[in-house]
């Protein structure tokens, strides 16, 4: 399909931050993580301002990084910049993270949180975010993120940030913390990142999402990396991937078998979440072809769910004992 032909996602909202709400959000969102030295050698050398460009003109209209993300922020923020005549502020989201500081530290401290989200602002040149995550919740011990969560809620007070939300990998702990969140802090979290729970090796998700509303009252829940962090390819992850010999083996005899079937397992893998996920979905896309290779997948997605399944249940008949795994993540809590 030629980017001529290709049709943008609807854009939901007015151009103006009061009409930015998260039902509006776009059900695609670009992962700016991408642009950050784990994937790419030289992320500085990635043509941001095109990138980003095309994913407004193809209505994916927000975008999601962190401070922890090594250079992303200051990446995006330029490019955002040098694109600010075509594309207001007020057009498109962006959604941050904060309290991870590096791979092993962690600062939840209320002072730094707030240092956090004040730099967030300054590399992005703007005097709002849209939503603040606090990042990988289940890294430090529940009593620090409630008050990291407070902060955050005062943030958002002072009209600095317009949803909070927090990020994690364990559905379960981080259901038991939003829930936390509104008992404890008496509001509720706006927003729930959750990243790997819902792809062609684990639906986990999908058995929490009517709790996640019911209990923690949340607005939206976005499920994230529908290729678990580059586990469904056929090349396989990359070095960092915390899954276990067995996941990656049977994800790799899964990638096998779909490609004696003519079909790529990162496609199929991309069209099985967008299909059954109801949600926004964050992609990580790293040059313009990425771009327009998602919008036709998002397309072809919506047709193809009845034709794939075949395919997707023979899927999970190979990864066997390995569907549904997950790998270690964070430290023990007794919540």
């Amino acid at each position: 399909m030629s980017a001529l032909q290709l049709k943008p996602l609807p854009v939901k909202f007015q151009f103006t931050r009061d009409d930015k709400t998260l039902d509006k959000l776009p059900d695609l969102i670009l992962g700016a993580g991408i642009f950050n030295y784990q994937y790419h050698e030289n992320p500085q050398g990635l043509p941001a301002a095109t990138i980003l460009s095309r994913a407004f003109d193809l209505g994916i209209r927000a975008l999601d990084t962190s401070a922890y993300y090594g250079p992303s922020e200051e990446i995006v923020g330029a490019a955002l910049a040098s694109i600010r005549d075509a594309y207001p502020r007020d057009s498109y989201y962006i959604c941050t993270k904060a309290g991870r500081v590096a791979e092993n530290e962690f600062d939840y401290s209320p002072a730094s949180i707030r240092r956090s989200v004040l730099r967030s602002l300054e590399r992005f040149n703007t005097d709002y975010l849209d939503v603040i995550y606090l990042h990988d919740v289940e890294f430090v011990e529940t009593e620090l993120a409630l008050q990291a969560i407070a902060e955050l809620f005062k943030l958002k007070a002072e009209g600095r940030v317009k949803h909070v939300g927090l990020s994690g990998f364990p559905v379960d702990y981080i259901y038991k913390l939003a829930v936390k969140v509104r008992e404890t802090l008496g509001q509720p979290l706006d927003i729930v990142l959750s990243y790997s729970n819902f792809c062609l090796q684990n639906t986990l998700l999908q058995s929490y999402t009517d709790k996640f509303f019911a209990d923690a009252k949340l607005q939206v829940l976005v499920n994230a990396s529908p290729l678990s962090m580059g586990l469904l390819r056929k090349q396989g992850p990359h070095a960092f991937h915390p899954a276990s010999p067995e996941i990656t083996k049977a994800v790799a005899d899964a990638a096998a078998y779909t490609e004696s079937q003519g079909v790529d397992i990162s496609s199929l893998a991309i069209r099985f979440s967008l299909s059954h996920w109801t949600g926004p979905t964050v992609i990580g896309l790293s040059s313009v072809a990425e771009v327009e290779n998602a919008i036709s997948g998002y397309w072809e997605a919506q047709q193809a769910r009845e034709k794939d399944q075949p395919l997707v249940d023979e899927v999970i008949k190979i990864l066997g004992d390995q569907y549904n795994k997950t790998w270690p993540s964070g430290i023990p809590h007794d919540l």
